[in-house]
């Protein structure tokens, strides 16, 4: 693995996609290296061995002193232990993978989701919000924006923006209850948009060059869904599986369940702002009605 060359997409960064592509996933997890001696790694991605070997061959005779997690999803945690073994960094972030969680959408339980929270996760150290790390050529400062996960950060690096799956380019994010919350993601889209960045590099897919327009639609785009939910609903109460069938016509059935779990956190949303009601409570199989 000596010969392993990684993408080049900033100044003093470096990228390296793990071999995990999937419809979640896009072409696999996306691994960032900064610096050239004092490395930090961003994303470690999924415990593959080939993944391994071409970061440890991609910082060359640099050495890793820092390991940040953007978020406690397997494929972005999984390799983190093996890569803190083997260069003896310590893994940050902003904590487990139950940190930052709404209780009430917490204590819905497992809803069959295929996301991958990485229950295990524990980080080495706590990477606050506002927190500030630097290195050989590179400085980044924590910022919390759950929604896609409780834990979620992204790392704010003077105009770019390594921002986890929060916000992609290739698709939208995933909300997936019990650990997806769509008022926080709406709010930490927000959030994000006011850090004005210029350059967004993401989990998965190509580095974003129109970040706030990208951000824009990003919230647009949940409106529209939003405002889809409530036009099924004037028609009469539904379910969240219900719904899609109804709104979700252009994805592919395979992707119904997440699609449903997706519908759930609108709906929780929307609930918690009066604008529907469920008189069952929050769960997958309850009908919602328009308030």
């Amino acid at each position: 693995m000596a010969d392993v060359v990684a993408d080049v997409v900033g100044s003093g960064v470096r990228r390296l996609v793990a071999p995990n592509p999937s419809p979640f996933t896009f072409r696999g997890t996306n691994t960032y290296l900064l610096g050239q001696r004092d490395l930090c790694v961003i994303d470690p991605g999924p415990d593959d061995d080939a993944h391994l070997a071409a970061i440890l061959a991609a910082a060359g005779r640099g050495r890793v002193r820092t390991i940040v997690v953007t978020h406690a999803h397997r494929d972005h945690t999984a390799l983190a232990p093996r890569l803190a073994a083997a260069t003896g960094a310590p893994v940050l972030a902003f904590g487990d993978a139950a940190a930052g969680a709404d209780p009430e959408i917490a204590a819905l339980g497992d809803l069959g989701g295929g996301e991958g929270v990485d229950a295990a996760f524990a980080p080495d150290e706590i990477l606050p919000d506002g927190g500030t790390l630097a290195g050989d050529g590179w400085r980044l400062t924590a910022l919390h924006t759950p929604g896609h996960i409780g834990n979620h950060l992204c790392l704010i690096a003077g105009e770019t923006v390594f921002s986890g799956d929060h916000a992609m380019g290739w698709a939208t994010s995933i909300v997936s209850p019990p650990d997806g919350d769509m008022g926080a993601y709406m709010a930490s889209l927000d959030r994000l948009a006011a850090a004005a960045p210029r350059r967004l590099l993401p989990g998965h897919g190509e580095p974003v060059e129109d970040a706030v327009p990208r951000l824009a639609a990003l919230r647009d785009h949940r409106r529209a869904r939003e405002a889809a939910i409530l036009a099924a609903l004037a028609e009469g109460p539904a379910t969240p599986a219900g719904l899609v069938a109804r709104i979700y016509a252009d994805v592919p059935a395979a992707l119904h369940p997440a699609a449903a779990r997706n519908v759930l956190a609108h709906l929780i949303d929307l609930a918690r702002r009066g604008a529907v009601r469920a008189p069952g409570g929050y769960g997958p199989a309850a009908p919602f009605a328009k308030a």
